[in-house]
This record gives structure tokens, C-alpha cells and sequence, in this order.
């Protein structure tokens, strides 16, 4: 016996399997533009392997592998990340770190941030995302941060706070390369 297989489609598939048609759309799933994933690039150099080189205008931070090459990740910057420039080391880097909104922030926008005066744990809801790696000069704490991000859409644009956002499979990536006291230069 031959047996024909029929595939329905259109209107055709949903008055015959209304369950099918009449479901809800699935959520769209973000996906990154391709130049802001972690790849090597060319990059001529004149800073020591391991240091990490942020261009805020370009949306881009390189971690230098040799004198021609480095690693290029895309990030979002925020204000305090367009206003920064100069260089400072690696001071910390915490896992899952905790999160607490700056005065000026719950200043400007009581409504948004007064209420986690208190901080946020880390975790997935963590507006700091999966890593944090801070930013010193002369050994004090710049409050500028480079650190994953629960809203990944905002990589390759300018967001309205925070420092230097990163997917956080990328901030992950990075820290795991990167060691307290590594240089970070902001161009």
C-alpha cells in the first residue's frame, strides 16, 4: 500500500488544527549583532599583553594578546563610562556581585531606584549581571565598573547609567581572563 503524505499549510493547516493556529506567538529571543560577539581582531599595539582597552565611542573593549592581535568583546556604556577616561588597574572582581544604586542615581529618579536603597543581591536580576570587575586609580575605588548585564539589548549603545555593560557570558569569559592588578586604559 503507497501511502501519500499531505503537508497543510496556510489557511488550510488552521481549519484543520486550530490549536496550532490559535496559539500564542512564541517570545522572541534576543540575538547579538555578530560584531559585538568575543573574537580576535588586528589590533596594533603599543600597550603589554593583558592590558584592557575600552573605546566608549566605539562600543568595544579589547583585551591585548600581543602586539597585533587582541580579543574584542561588545559593551554598552553608560554615562559614567562616557565621562571616564585615563587608565587604572584591576582592583577587585567579585562573582555575582551585589548591587546598590548611587545617591545621585536615586536622586534623579526616586521613583525607579529608592527602592533598592538597600542593595540588590547578586543573581540573575542584578542590574550588575554575573561579574564585576572594578576600576582603581592610586588604590582608591573609582566607582567605574566593567560587569554583565540582565538587559543584553543595551550592548553597542549608550545607556542611561551604569559604567561598562557586557553580555554576561562575555564578562564571564572576560574575568576568568583578566587579574586584579591587570591595566585598563580608557581612550
Amino acid at each position: 500500500m503507497l501511502t501519500r503524505r499531505v503537508v497543510l499549510t496556510g489557511l488550510f493547516a488552521a481549519v484543520l488544527a486550530p490549536q496550532t493556529a490559535l496559539a500564542r506567538p512564541r517570545k522572541k529571543v534576543f540575538v547579538i549583532n555578530p560584531e559585538y560577539q568575543p573574537q580576535y581582531v588586528p589590533f596594533d599595539s603599543s600597550y603589554a599583553p593583558g592590558t584592557v582597552v575600552i573605546n566608549p565611542r566605539g562600543r568595544f573593549l579589547y583585551l591585548v594578546e600581543d602586539e597585533f592581535t587582541a580579543r574584542r568583546y561588545g559593551v554598552g556604556v553608560g554615562k559614567a563610562g562616557r565621562a571616564f577616561r585615563g587608565s587604572a588597574k584591576i582592583g577587585r572582581k567579585e562573582k555575582w556581585p551585589h548591587w546598590m544604586p548611587t545617591k545621585n542615581m536615586i536622586r534623579r529618579q526616586p521613583e525607579k531606584y529608592a527602592r533598592y536603597a538597600d542593595g540588590v543581591a547578586g543573581g540573575a536580576r542584578n542590574p550588575l549581571g554575573a561579574r564585576a570587575l572594578y576600576l582603581y586609580r592610586n588604590g582608591r575605588d573609582t566607582y567605574y565598573r566593567i560587569h554583565g548585564t540582565n538587559e543584553p539589548w543595551t550592548i553597542g549603545r549608550a545607556v542611561s547609567n551604569g559604567c561598562i555593560r557586557m553580555i554576561n557570558a562575555h564578562v564571564v569569559d572576560l574575568y576568568a581572563r583578566v587579574p586584579i592588578g591587570a591595566r585598563v586604559v580608557v581612550i
